[in-house]
């Protein structure tokens, strides 16, 4: 990409960050480092879909933010909702497009240096229907996913109905906010988002054309029907990747919710929210009865046991009631009971895993799917 357009665009994003307090200092930093290798490569599209997916996620991210705040909280007790993010969550969105982007860069520099010392002659560097370019396919597919899923998270909150947890047999009712949560139109914002990174991508695809048939490392004009066919299988696979990260969210990352008012905790920046138990080792039940308020009458059944704290004994049994100024109170009420239980997963992963764990499955399915479909090794993806 050209110098005179990446530089400019790289500031007005460093500064649209700042200034709406869309990312950490930190944050910053790395989106500055992750927009210089989205720049290297000669092609516009990686530094377009870059920009394309910052501008749609912060976006999405405002769309009723003070409801959106309502309906969760924070770890540290405050209103929920999405605060600046940070450079490990910049990176999980980010680093498979950055790493696909500079090694596709850097084949098109080899097949440059070949034909400017004369080993070659003049060719063109367009993309074509069946090239081996199959890492611009893994680009697109990266940002179609972590969009869709932004799109998802971000307006699937919103829905008027109930979260069915997607990776429960029953599809149960969970509170918004829950990992593995889906709606319906939590589905349609997801496949709206990968929509959007697509037809950018159609945009600026440098598409082979009639003028670069014949050349060395051209190939004939794309047809309508191939056109279409990239467009819907890419728009699909995005969508898929929402999907993904409900079901690894769902299995692999652990949901809490507060007791005291039925709300999914989140973490800061994506990380781990503690529960009662991380620090008391006994063993105990959640209250059904909870529950079963939380999810409007859904009964005993709409939930699962799950461990919970049992009545502590001893001197601690002769506290009082729950008091929000004792700064030095358990994480339980005054009954004793948890404040913070598990609605669903296991602590193998955070949030920022998830997105990262997804990222990679959908930009490498989308590469392997790419190459048996045109015929092309996996073993020649990188060769110039």
């Amino acid at each position: 990409m050209k110098a005179a357009i990446a530089v400019p665009a790289t500031l007005a994003l460093v500064w649209r960050s700042y200034s709406h307090n869309s990312l950490t200092p930190l944050g910053i930093l790395v989106a500055t480092l992750t927009a210089v290798a989205h720049a290297i490569h000669p092609w516009n599209l990686p530094f377009v879909l870059l920009c394309v997916f910052f501008l749609a996620g912060t976006r999405v991210t405002k769309i009723k933010k003070d409801v959106k705040a309502s309906l969760t909280l924070h770890s540290q007790g405050s209103s929920g909702g999405e605060g600046p993010r940070t450079h490990v969550q910049v990176l999980a969105n980010s680093l498979m497009a950055s790493v696909f982007t500079l090694l596709h860069a850097y084949q098109l520099s080899q097949r440059r240096k070949a034909v400017l010392s004369g080993q070659m002659p003049e060719g063109s560097f367009c993309f074509k229907w069946g090239s081996g370019d199959l890492l611009v396919i893994g680009i697109i597919a990266n940002y179609a996913a972590v969009c869709a899923d932004t799109f998802s998270s971000e307006l699937g909150i919103l829905s008027r109905s109930t979260p069915r947890l997607i990776t429960s047999f029953n599809l149960r009712k969970v509170p918004p906010g829950t990992n593995g949560g889906v709606t319906v139109w939590g589905l349609v914002a997801g496949a709206l988002g990968s929509l959007i990174i697509v037809t950018a991508s159609l945009l600026f695809l440098p598409l082979c054309t009639d003028e670069t048939d014949g050349k060395l490392f051209g190939g004939p004009a794309w047809s309508p029907s191939q056109k279409g066919m990239l467009a819907w299988g890419l728009v699909i696979w995005g969508a898929l990747g929402s999907l993904l990260d409900s079901f690894l969210g769902g299995w692999l990352q652990r949901s809490v919710v507060d007791s005291r008012t039925g709300k999914i905790v989140e973490g800061e920046g994506g990380v781990r929210v503690l529960v009662s138990t991380d620090d008391n080792p006994q063993r105990f039940k959640k209250s059904t009865d909870v529950h079963a308020h939380i999810l409007k009458g859904e009964g005993k059944d709409a939930v699962e046991n799950v461990d919970a704290s049992s009545a502590v004994k001893g001197e601690e049994a002769s506290r009082g009631p729950y008091e929000p100024k004792d700064k030095h109170r358990k994480s339980t009420f005054g009954d004793h009971n948890p404040t913070r239980v598990v609605e669903s997963g296991l602590d193998l992963l955070d949030n920022n895993d998830v997105n990262f764990l997804m990222a990679f499955t959908m930009s490498i399915g989308a590469v392997a799917i790419a190459g048996y479909y045109w015929g092309i090794p996996l073993q020649d993806i990188l060769r110039a």
